[in-house]
Parts: C-alpha cells; sequence; structure tokens
C-alpha cells in the first residue's frame, strides 16, 4: 500500500494519507471487530437470552407501534 506522511518542519509524522479504498476497508475491520467484540461482552454477561426471530418480532411491534 502506497502511504504518504504530512510531517512538520522538524519531520515529525502528523498526519497520513491513503487511498480512500484502503480507508474504507480499515473502517469496515475496525466496525467488524467492534462487532466481535460487543458479541464476546454479551457472551460474559451470562443474561438472559431470547431466540433472534423473537427478537425481531418485538422490534417489529415496537416500531409499529411508535
Amino acid at each position: 500500500m502506497k502511504t504518504q506522511f504530512i510531517t512538520n518542519d522538524a519531520g515529525d509524522k502528523l498526519a497520513v494519507i491513503l487511498p480512500i479504498s484502503k480507508y474504507r476497508k480499515m473502517i469496515k475491520d475496525l466496525e467488524d471487530l467492534d462487532d466481535v467484540k460487543a458479541y464476546d461482552a454479551a457472551k460474559k454477561d451470562n443474561a438472559p437470552s431470547i431466540p433472534i426471530d423473537e427478537a425481531f418480532e418485538m422490534i417489529e411491534k415496537e416500531r409499529k407501534a411508535n
């Protein structure tokens, strides 16, 4: 990947310039990582859970009620 840096007069790196496609992939990967972290946290919680179909039904009913 071709990466460019913006530096100050002393040569310290201040910012990075990268291709937009690489930026978008990086953002997607970070979002996926957030999902994994949320899943791991939920598994540790040991709170009671409900089947996904039931959850979707509850969400849909609430949306229609508002």
